[in-house]
């Protein structure tokens, strides 16, 4: 299985919608389709089935830049927070 990434809009801002397995693989394709639009996009999440490590940082990342993280699921939100570098 893969990523699908599809650029939509809605309620007046860029939504990119995620589907399938979020991997380190895809995460280049991921940050060019982030850093081609403005303003900062929204990562729509709900269809997502599976992440990696690298890709839970790479939402932490994202999240710390003003990426918003819809239908992000408890179990990546806690994963996240176990992720998140210390001060």
């Amino acid at each position: 299985m893969t990523l699908r990434i599809e650029r939509t809009w809605e309620a007046g801002r860029t939504v990119i919608r995620l589907t399938g397995r979020m991997q380190a693989e895809f995460l280049p394709d991921l940050q060019k389709e982030i850093e081609e639009t403005e303003p900062k996009p929204a990562l729509d999440l709900q269809e997502v089935a599976l992440v990696d490590v690298e890709a839970v940082r790479f939402l932490i990342t994202c999240n710390d830049n003003g990426v918003a993280l819809l239908h992000c699921s408890p179990y990546i939100r806690r994963w996240m927070a176990r992720e998140r570098p210390r001060n």
